[in-house]
C-alpha cells in the first residue's frame, strides 16, 4: 500500500502544485482557463487520438464490459437520487447530486495516471469508461434537468445534447482514431511523434489544470460534499468491482482498470454543468474539493488493492 502510495503521490503532487499557484496569485484564473483549454483541445485530444488509432474497435469495446460500469454506475446513481429526493431536493438539484457520485475526472486524471500506472493496456478500458461517462450520463443529466424545467424533453433536448458530443474534443478524438485503426494504416511516423510529444504535455498539464480549478472550489455544506464523496470514492468502486467481478464475466485486467477509474473523484465538468443551469454549483464545487482532497489515500488504496488482485505491477 505504501509503495502504491509513493507511485501515485507525484499525481497529486501536480495538482497540489496546480492549487497552490492559483491560491498564490503567481498564476491567474485566466491562465488556468488557457492552460485548461490548451490540455483540453490540444495535448489530452492528441493522446487520446493516439490511443486509440493504436487500438482495434475490440480492444476498447466490450459487451459485459459495458454492462458491468453501467450497472455500478446505475445502483450508485439511484442510491443517490433516492436520498436527494429524501431530502425534498428537485429533480434537477438530486440528478446533479447523482452525477456528482458516479462521473469521475477520467478524462484529466484517469487517462493520464492509469495509463501510466497500470501500462498502455489499461488505454482501452479507460477510454471506454470516459466514452460511457461522456455519452451515457452527460446526455442523461440534461435530459433531467431540461425534462424538469420544461416539464417535457424535446427534440430540442436530444439535438442540443447530440450537438455537445460533437463538439467535445475528447468524443471527437477517440472517434477518429478508432476511424483511422479501422483503416488497417499505421500512424506515419512523424505524425505518431507529433502526437507523442504533444500528449506528453498532456499528464503534467491536465494534473496542473485540475489544481489550478480547485483553488477557485469552496468547502461550503461539508456534510452533503462528504456524502457524496464518500459515494464516488466508496460507493462506486464497490459497485463496479461487485459487477466487474462477480456478476458479469470481464476480463480480470479490464474489471481492475475499470475499478480503478471508479474510485476517481468528482469530475470538474459536473460544476460546468451544474454553473451552467445554475443547479447547486456550491454543492457541485466542495465535493470535487473534498472529494479530490481524500482521493489521495483513497485512489491509492483501490489500485494497490486491483493490483495485488490481478496481479499487476503498478508502475513498470
Amino acid at each position: 500500500m505504501v509503495e502504491i502510495f509513493l507511485k501515485t503521490l507525484p499525481f497529486f503532487a501536480l495538482i497540489a502544485l496546480g492549487y497552490q499557484a492559483c491560491r498564490s496569485g503567481f498564476f491567474t484564473a485566466e491562465a488556468a482557463a488557457y492552460l485548461t483549454k490548451f490540455v483540453f483541445y490540444f495535448a489530452l485530444s492528441a493522446m487520446l487520438f493516439r490511443f486509440s488509432a493504436n487500438l482495434s474497435l475490440s480492444e476498447i469495446f466490450d459487451w459485459w464490459f459495458v454492462a458491468a460500469y453501467l450497472w455500478g454506475c446505475f445502483i450508485v446513481y439511484l442510491i443517490a437520487t433516492a436520498v436527494a429526493l429524501f431530502r425534498r431536493l428537485p429533480i434537477a438539484e438530486a440528478a446533479v447530486e447523482a452525477q456528482c457520485a458516479v462521473i469521475g475526472n477520467t478524462g484529466f486524471l484517469g487517462v493520464p495516471m492509469l495509463v501510466v500506472l497500470l501500462g498502455e493496456a489499461a488505454a482501452g478500458p479507460v477510454l471506454m469508461v470516459l466514452a460511457i461517462d461522456l455519452v451515457v450520463f452527460s446526455t442523461l443529466i440534461v435530459i433531467l434537468v431540461t425534462g424538469s424545467r420544461e416539464g417535457q424533453v424535446t427534440y430540442r433536448t436530444f439535438r442540443n445534447v447530440g450537438l455537445g458530443l460533437l463538439k467535445n474534443p475528447m468524443i471527437v478524438s477517440i472517434s477518429l482514431g478508432l476511424i483511422w485503426s479501422s483503416t488497417g494504416w499505421a500512424v506515419p511516423g512523424p505524425v505518431n511523434e507529433f502526437l507523442a510529444i504533444l500528449g506528453a504535455a498532456a499528464t503534467p498539464g491536465a494534473l496542473f489544470a485540475i489544481g489550478a480549478s480547485l483553488a477557485g472550489k469552496s468547502a461550503e455544506r461539508l456534510s452533503v460534499a462528504g456524502w457524496l464523496s464518500f459515494c464516488k470514492l466508496v460507493l462506486h468502486p464497490a459497485a463496479v468491482a461487485f459487477a466487474a467481478l462477480w456478476l458479469f464475466p470481464v476480463e480480470p485486467f479490464a474489471a481492475a482498470v475499470m475499478i480503478a477509474a471508479a474510485s476517481l473523484p468528482v469530475a470538474g465538468n459536473v460544476f460546468i454543468l451544474a454553473q451552467h443551469y445554475g443547479v447547486a454549483p456550491q454543492r457541485v464545487s466542495a465535493s470535487i474539493l473534498v472529494s479530490t482532497a481524500i482521493s489521495v489515500l483513497t485512489v491509492s488504496a483501490v489500485i494497490a488493492w486491483v493490483a495485488g488482485m490481478g496481479g499487476i505491477t503498478v508502475g513498470s
